[in-house]
């Protein structure tokens, strides 16, 4: 007997006995991780139907659309089914053929590429590679299916369609684990480990949200707000129920006369713009010399039951206004509004411009629908499905709790933000990435309940704004009150604020100077693209009297970012510059350094 045979198959038994060790004992976790899986998800709390998903009526109008179609034009559908039909049965002969001969190559594969399949097993595993083909197939079958209906006005299509096309993603192989290539490599190269962690990781998320479900994006241990994210100096000089009040400390010298305010949106919260120092829009707008405001909102609980619009412009962005007047003893401010929160600055300034207050020399809009008409994406979400589930949830609780906004943001963009992470985090085992964005992203707030059913119906459903019947504070209000100076900027591909609603609201505005730019990329990666990056571009075009097409066909596409046009524009009637401004004043003292406290706070205190 050879010795260095003996040698190398004692060696050979040695590793096969370790790795079954460690398979045994990565399975013994599971086993326990199995059972706290189970008693997290026993801690969910009931949530109303209507929160979960839509209503029968989607169905039933998708079955009956369906019906009518194959009534009213029955080759149609028979065309699609034959077709359908022929494209999997070519498929299953083709893999058997190849099979047949020997060989263990998947044919020819010479459809578009998917990002959800990488991994090369896709394309040369042949069982991996039959169910790629079948999963696209069928994918592409109701699609189309979804697409050429006929019968249901444009809502109710897009609805169906939106709705179709969830099922469809969730369907993906890539989803299971019994389908998923590189899953099934990472346990087996692992012996079970990566699965081990991906249970660790589905159990973390699942307790943290007390039962339900809401992926990890991004490594909560990496960021500190107020030390490596939301780092920009400054103090906070006002505080009251509604927001605080941030300051920043000046850069330059010499300062524009006129200072800016930013009110962001109150679903997150406002450090988006303050991220990082290279991508700080923040930081970049106190380096251009201008005194910086910034509102930083409350995040509400069950005692803001009955706060309403009302509550928001009064004691929210009047308040800061006046305050921002009487810190730097000026007449007027440039006011910007970001998303939801430019929405309720044009009801603040459809108010000032009934009472006859100037305080806001120029108002600045960035992903802002004011016109619901056309809501795009957004829109599969307002309707009373949905939003009865939310009144009634709000009715119960008080408030609208954030986990129920983020999951809803996250399934417009479902493979990206929904299905991909938890493929990652759930079953190769990694952790979430230590990424800024993401972590903004997960760091979302509570809406108080009265505000967001009167938001949803009033402003998004009946859209009594562009409408011109808006009843606010004893005035009846429309966009045509919206007379200052105007700068609207809009994503390309937003799924949020669809650039085609926010032209149609800048153009029934009332100012007769107005400026509307489009920013490549969608509602977050649009705005904040500092010019350091080169990254995106942005259209322009000053005929704002077309429609949205002639608008974009007329449009000049211009290399990089919209933030050095907006600084000019900011800019052009305000050339006196005056000594930089500290924050606070003998009336307003500095409560604390910016970032504050209420950005601190969480959904679950």
């Amino acid at each position: 007997m050879d010795p260095m045979t003996t040698e190398t198959d004692t060696e050979t038994d040695i590793d096969a006995a370790v790795k079954l060790e460690r398979l045994n004992a990565n399975l013994a976790k599971m086993d326990e991780l199995s059972k706290r899986l189970v008693a997290a998800m026993g801690q969910k709390k009931s949530a109303d139907p209507g929160l979960q998903a839509p209503g029968h009526d989607v169905y039933v109008q998708a079955a009956a659309a369906y019906m009518a179609e194959m009534m009213k034009n029955p080759s149609k559908i028979i065309e699609q089914q034959v077709s359908y039909w022929g494209k999997s049965l070519k498929h299953y002969v083709e893999a058997q053929s190849q099979l047949a001969h020997g060989k263990l190559a998947p044919p020819e594969d010479t459809g578009p590429k998917d990002r959800r399949f990488k991994s090369e097993l896709w394309d040369t595993h042949p069982y991996f590679n039959f169910i790629k083909q079948q999963y696209l197939y069928s994918a592409e079958a109701i699609t189309d299916a979804m697409d050429g209906l006929e019968g249901l006005d444009e809502h109710e299509k897009r609805r169906v369609s939106f709705f179709a096309q969830q099922i469809v993603d969730l369907f993906s192989p890539t989803n299971f684990l019994a389908t998923n290539p590189e899953a099934l490599s990472r346990a087996v190269e692992t012996d079970g480990e990566s699965l081990v962690k991906g249970l660790e990781n589905l159990v973390h998320d699942i307790e943290a949200n007390e039962g339900d479900l809401l992926v990890s994006l991004a490594d909560e241990t990496a960021f500190k707000v107020g030390e490596n994210i939301a780092a920009t100096p400054g103090k906070v000089v006002f505080r009251n129920h509604m927001f605080e009040l941030i300051q920043y400390t000046p850069t330059t010298e010499k300062v524009h006369a006129t200072p800016v305010v930013i009110f962001p949106p109150w679903i997150n919260k406002f450090y988006i713009m303050d991220l990082k120092p290279e991508n700080s829009l923040i930081k970049w707008i106190v380096d251009q010399g201008h005194t910086l405001f910034i509102v930083s909102w409350i995040n509400p609980d069950a005692a803001y039951k009955e706060v309403g619009i009302e509550d928001y412009v009064e004691d929210g962005y009047l308040t800061a206004i006046n305050t921002v007047k009487k810190i730097t003893k000026q007449k007027q401010v440039n006011a910007v509004g970001y998303c939801i929160a430019g929405t309720m600055l044009t009801l603040t300034l459809g108010l000032m411009k009934k009472r006859g207050d100037k305080s806001i020399k120029s108002a600045t809009f960035f992903t802002m629908l004011s016109d619901f008409e056309d809501p795009g994406e957004m829109g599969v979400f307002l309707d009373d499905d949905f939003v009865d589930g939310i009144e009634r949830q709000v009715s119960e609780k008080g408030y609208l709790h954030s986990f129920f906004m983020s999951r809803t943001f996250s399934y417009l963009r479902a493979n990206d933000l929904v299905y991909g992470p938890a493929i990652r985090s759930y079953m190769l085992g990694e952790a979430p990435p230590a990424f800024d964005l993401l972590y903004w992203n997960g760091d979302s707030t509570n809406l108080p309940g009265r505000f967001v059913v009167d938001y949803l119906r009033e402003l998004c459903q009946d859209n009594k704004l562009a409408k011109g019947e808006f009843q606010l504070l004893g005035e009846t209000l429309s966009l045509a009150d919206v007379t200052v100076p105007v700068c609207a900027i809009a994503c390309e591909t937003d799924h949020i604020a669809a650039w085609r609603g926010s032209y149609t609201g800048v153009q029934k505005m009332g100012s007769d100077d107005k400026t509307f730019i489009v920013s490549e990329s969608g509602h977050v990666a649009g705005i904040i693209n500092p010019p350091s990056k080169k990254k995106y571009g942005h259209y322009t075009n000053d005929d704002l009297s077309g429609t949205q097409d002639e608008w974009m066909e007329g449009a000049t596409r211009n290399e990089g970012s919209w933030w050095p046009r907006w600084d000019t524009w900011l800019s052009r009637d305000d050339d006196k510059m005056v000594q930089a401004r500290q924050p606070g004043s003998k009336e307003f003292q500095p409560l604390g350094d910016a970032p504050g406290t209420y950005v601190l706070s969480k959904p679950n205190a």
